[in-house]
């Protein structure tokens, strides 16, 4: 079986508005759950694409930062 993770999560996302976005993220995280990890990095790599480097930067310091606590 070749499963396309990214396809399959921006298919299922592409129609979602902020809030359904929104939802979708906060749920993921929420749950916990080992499978859903893929899907948000899925997510990660769609805002990274389509970030600036100086937001991109912005998002680093903010890893950095939540890794110290």
């Amino acid at each position: 079986m070749n499963l396309n993770i990214r396809q399959t999560v921006m298919h299922n996302v592409k129609d979602n508005n902020i809030e359904q976005l929104q939802d979708t993220i906060v749920d993921s995280i929420q749950r916990e759950e080992e499978q859903l990890l893929p899907g948000l990095g899925v997510l990660f790599e769609i805002i990274w694409k389509e970030s600036a480097a100086e937001e991109q930067q912005r998002m680093l310091q903010t890893l950095e930062n939540g890794l110290k606590h």
